[in-house]
């Protein structure tokens, strides 16, 4: 039971630190598009937005 219970504290500690990850990855994008790119920083989550920066990579 008790190596369970570390088995649980790790796993919710590796799981905590990837959601903090991409909650930063996310403000960093809004940060990013508005207020160095001059963007509305919600327009980042744009699927328009996205298709052409993909787009742009391909061609």
């Amino acid at each position: 039971m008790h190596l369970s219970r570390d088995v649980l504290i790790t796993l919710i500690k590796v799981l905590s630190v990837i959601v903090l990850a991409m909650v930063l990855f996310f403000i960093g994008l809004m940060i990013g598009y508005g207020v160095i790119g001059d963007g509305a920083p919600t327009q980042v989550f744009s699927r328009a937005l996205w298709q052409h920066i993909f787009e742009f990579i391909q061609i």
